[in-house]
């Protein structure tokens, strides 16, 4: 599911949405395929490969739970060799993701293009790229500590419950956004992301610190909701 999707890649299927509205043409071949293969608005995240990958983390699981001195040399490894997979399949530009990379006006855009991977679905190539370095830092960060950590492990904790009232929490503030700044109408808004007016925005750097703000906005519901999760054995709080 995770390194062979890619081979299906060609199977396209026709629009399931056109300008916030669910298209009548579509058929139940193209629900079908969009929920399974490809991101096909309303269809955001299909399952495959993503199953796998949930699956691979399940797994995953049983080698943090190793020895520290074992895990650490196993987490370096892995991630590495990851990593390296990454850039030699991505330089061989063949197998791995539907957008082929290729020489820009510049190294800097160059490397832009070599970077660009798809992650809805997420291709082989972008998951080598993420989760090699990732891995690779669980390695290098083991033995850390200190309040910089204390203050990640919190969202670690809880990671679907951030995940799902950061959504909403963004939304509210896009809204609010566009009724302060009157660049659209809040109205144009209560849409799904992909029918977003094209004319609405801001500056990567005031992204970045919405982005902040939202972090730490969220840092005390997550600390409580960790405590509880610590204080309370409900099986349903451990996917929460």
């Amino acid at each position: 599911m995770i390194a062979g999707h890619n081979l299906l890649d060609a199977i396209h299927v026709k629009p399931l949405a056109v300008a916030d509205r669910l298209s009548p043409d579509a058929s139940a071949w193209d629900w079908a395929w969009s929920v399974l293969h490809i991101q096909n608005p309303p269809v955001i995240y299909p399952l495959v490969p993503w199953i796998g990958v949930m699956a691979a983390g399940y797994a995953f699981g049983a080698l943090v739970k190793g020895s520290a001195d074992e895990r650490r040399r196993l987490f370096l490894r892995l991630g590495l060799a990851l990593t390296a997979s990454f850039v030699v399949l991505r330089w061989v530009n063949i197998y791995g993701e539907p957008a082929p990379w290729s020489v820009q006006q510049s190294p800097t855009y160059t490397l832009l293009s070599f970077l660009n991977t798809s992650k809805y679905p997420p291709s082989l190539l972008y998951l080598l790229m993420t989760l090699g370095p990732a891995i690779t830092l669980l390695a290098l960060v083991d033995r850390a500590s200190g309040p910089v950590v204390r203050f990640f492990v919190v969202f670690g904790r809880v990671p679907f419950l951030y995940y799902i009232v950061h959504l909403y929490l963004i939304h509210a503030l896009a809204l609010a956004a566009a009724a302060v700044t009157g660049q659209v109408a809040p109205s144009a808004l209560r849409v799904g992301f992909w029918a977003f007016p094209q004319n609405f925005g801001f500056s990567l750097g005031v992204v970045y610190a919405i982005w902040v703000g939202v972090v730490l906005a969220l840092y005390p519901l997550c600390r409580w909701f960790a405590g509880l999760k610590a204080r309370r054995k409900e099986a349903w709080l451990s996917y929460v």
